[in-house]
């Protein structure tokens, strides 16, 4: 007797950059790797790949998988055959496209930032739990084995109380004063500049150990006001920040820090941060991802020090990639991971982390931020809701 299987599910991705490869990287692995017991995740179908110009998408969608190639976006988010949508454009795109496929009934998952402002995550938000769609934003470094061990010594009371929080993120892709003018240096397509890229994504940590945020008092700053012109015509003002730097008061009681630069010579990505406990600390240094350094006051003081603890089998799921721990997991196997817990959610109708409403709260820290530092360095008070 045959058993009537279930509908795949079925996908449309938008964008065919670096972030649009992620998404089919993980879109075509994810049920291999973490599939786990029969029916753990559903059937996948890459159904359209969506791009300009077309024959681009074309060439993406052969390489990548996808069953059609389409140039229209408005036309693939509202195709009946598709389940779920992947946005992974320049960040002026996301608002209209994430309405577009909600009001359409479709899944959402969205790079992060979510929108341009606070307002605009707010109404993605509240269209996607007034739809009962399911949605999911790209802050994959959460989902590395190594911050979910931290979440977990953290939750044990190993390192005691919270204390303080200190965080950076550094890159130096626009350290150099001669690099090109772009997109990313406009407010009306970036909205914030290293708050935006890099910052959220250090926000979004520090809420996974430490809750949310009270309140800060920041200040930022442009170190390049302007970039040449990619044509050679002139040149282009840099609209938004290079460098940001916050105070913050979790609602746990204590202080914190974050700091953001994307002109940071040397620093590939240094997104890595310190939690102090009344017991002890642990260090992350995403350049150096699959290890903790973790500092227990404990034993002789003759040999007391940092352990540092190396990824394996049992910092799930570091186990379904590699049975061998030192054998390291990379910045696409965090996309797959985020991916099963989008389709799990989905499985279970439950929300996904972290879903819009999760991002908002962390993207609205980011905004934040860049208000106090306009501001003159005025505190800032992230009390309430939407």
């Amino acid at each position: 007797m045959q058993t009537e299987q279930p509908s795949p599910l079925r996908v449309g991705l938008i964008g065919t950059g670096f972030m649009g490869k992620t998404h089919a990287f993980a879109w075509r692995n994810v049920k291999a790797i973490l599939g786990g017991q029969p029916g753990e995740l559903p059937e996948i179908a890459l159904h359209t790949l969506c791009d300009t110009p077309k024959p681009q998408a074309e060439k993406f969608a052969a390489q990548f998988g996808f069953a059609k190639a389409t140039d229209d976006w408005e036309a693939m988010v509202n195709d009946p055959e598709i389940d779920v949508v992947s946005i992974t454009t320049p960040n002026q795109m996301h608002k209209d496209m994430a309405l577009a496929a909600i009001a359409a009934g479709k899944h959402v998952w969205c790079e992060k930032p979510m929108a341009l402002t606070a307002e605009d995550a707010a109404v993605m938000t509240t269209a996607a739990e007034a739809r009962g769609v399911r949605t999911m934003v790209g802050y994959n470094y959460i989902h590395n084995p190594a911050f979910l061990h931290a979440q977990a010594l953290v939750k044990s009371g190993a390192i005691g109380r919270i204390v303080h929080f200190r965080g950076w993120v550094d890159e130096d892709y626009q350290a150099d004063p001669d690099l090109a003018w772009t997109w990313r240096a406009r407010l009306a397509d970036a909205g914030l500049g290293t708050l935006g890229d890099l910052g959220c994504h250090l926000v979004s940590m520090a809420y996974g150990l430490c809750g949310p945020v009270e309140s800060l008092i920041a200040d930022m700053q442009t170190v390049h006001e302007t970039r040449p012109l990619p044509d050679g015509t002139g040149s282009g003002v840099v609209e938004n920040e290079d460098t940001a730097t916050a105070l913050l008061r979790f609602q746990g009681g204590f202080q914190g820090s974050i700091s953001s630069s994307r002109s940071a010579w040397g620093r590939k990505n240094r997104l890595a941060w310190e939690v102090h406990g009344t017991k002890g600390m642990i260090c992350f240094d995403q350049e150096r991802m699959n290890e903790l350094q973790l500092y227990v006051n404990e034993g002789p003081k003759a040999t007391q020090g940092f352990r540092t603890i190396l990824t394996g089998p049992e910092h799930a799921p570091y186990g379904a990639f590699c049975p061998a721990p030192g054998h390291q997991l990379g910045f696409n196997d965090l996309k797959v991971i985020e991916l099963a817990a989008f389709l799990k959610a989905m499985k279970a109708g439950q929300a996904a982390h972290p879903d819009f409403r999760a991002a908002y709260e962390f993207e609205r820290v980011i905004h934040a931020v860049a208000q106090s530092a306009r501001g003159g360095g005025q505190r800032i008070l992230l009390g309430g809701d939407m």
